[in-house]
């Protein structure tokens, strides 16, 4: 393990869970991920904090020159054509600076401090658990060491408040090797709550993608001030925490922003040849009461849920209570329904026989004991 420490002195740690370094092989043809490099990462199945369809983005580089900072957070994977150029050369998709170079002829090389930096906004303030610096198709022009800095701000904070004097960074990834063409991890164990990361890549180069997995912190001031809000979205802290089937997409889809856009931006299962049922269980954001569900099956026509039914579970208890019995559901349309509120911390959703869910919705508001929860755990990550 790594340890650092911020300009102000807090300690911060991470350790990498890779050892990929040095150059990748030059493409040969075939296909670009044949010698990719990647590892098993104890943190992949968590939420990624830097989702564009949560609302993040890249709001600033320093350079940018032969790659668009914004390709960093595209959610596929980086796509490589060995003829693309253009006028500046080699069009890559990721995230690529100019070469630097030292000062004049007698120093030809850029010294030790040089570096690029991208600042990204998270989609949600969370606790971040891992990171994953991918230079997927970055041989031999990828970065020699990264590091990477947080910090909590508004979440509309601009790159100039970002930057400004007094603003506390906490390096959360010490300035690392990495190797090219790999999916290069880091766990991170600073459990505190961030807005902001500065990606910094020395002396310069290229990475493809940035993933940041985490746990969502929301404000709890917001929720309070909302009063009635979706439990279970992901932007406000709700989590997926196990399901029976996650062969054709993920269950996490379910509770993203916004309808699906196509078959796969939705759960859906295999096909089943028993008797038996696929299921989905959530953890709410905290103790609450639903009181209105909405079960979306966009985009899934020859292979939506034939029924859905709900239960709800409470801390503390093993039991399960129906909440919505069991529903015949329609292909491609939005079903809503009013049940009646019980305080809970889990819901599951259990679709007969299979198929899948686009989005799941379920709206109420926090319990006494849930708000309370909600800010003593904010206040401990602050």
């Amino acid at each position: 393990m790594t340890t650092s420490k911020t300009p102000s002195g807090t300690p911060s740690s991470a350790s990498s869970s890779t050892s990929f370094t040095g150059d990748a092989r030059p493409f040969g043809g075939g296909d670009p991920y044949a010698d990719y490099r990647r590892a098993e990462l104890p943190f992949t199945d968590l939420v990624d904090l830097a989702d564009r369809r949560l609302g993040a983005g890249v709001i600033a580089a320093n350079d940018e020159f032969f790659a668009e900072r914004e390709n960093l957070l595209i959610p596929e994977p980086a796509h490589f054509d060995p003829e693309h150029f253009g006028h500046k050369g080699k069009i890559m998709d990721g995230w690529e600076t100019r070469r630097r170079r030292g000062t004049g002829t007698d120093t030809p090389h850029p010294v030790d401090a040089d570096h690029d930096w991208a600042l990204i906004r998270l989609g949600a303030p969370g606790v971040i658990r891992g990171i994953v610096v991918d230079t997927a198709h970055f041989r031999g022009n990828y970065p020699q060491s990264v590091s990477i800095e947080a910090t909590a701000h508004s979440l509309s904070a601009s790159p100039e408040d970002l930057l400004a004097d007094g603003v506390e960074w906490t390096t959360i990834v010490p300035r690392t090797a990495v190797g090219g063409h790999a999916a290069n991890g880091f766990v991170v164990e600073v459990d505190r709550r961030f807005t902001h990361l500065r990606l910094n890549q020395h002396p310069d180069g290229g990475v493809a993608r940035l993933r940041v997995y985490g746990e969502v912190a929301p404000d709890p001031g917001w929720l309070a001030e909302l009063g009635t809000f979706d439990l279970v979205a992901l932007e406000n802290g709700g989590t997926v925490e196990d399901a029976s089937d996650r062969f054709y997409s993920s269950p996490v889809n379910t509770i993203l922003p916004g309808r699906s856009r196509k078959m796969d931006d939705g759960w859906e299962t295999r096909r089943r040849r028993d008797k038996g049922n696929d299921w989905v269980q959530y953890r709410l954001v905290a103790q609450g009461v639903v009181r209105a569900v909405e079960i979306d099956t966009a985009y899934l026509k020859g292979n939506s849920a034939g029924w859905a039914a709900l239960f709800v579970q409470d801390d503390g208890s093993d039991e399960w209570t129906q909440l919505l019995p069991r529903t015949k559901l329609q292909p491609d349309t939005v079903h809503r329904f009013l049940v009646n509120p019980v305080p809970a911390t889990r819901v599951r959703i259990d679709i007969f026989p299979d198929g899948g869910i686009s989005r799941l919705r379920l709206h109420g508001s926090l319990t006494a004991r849930g708000a309370e929860q909600l800010t003593t755990r904010t206040e401990e990550i602050s």
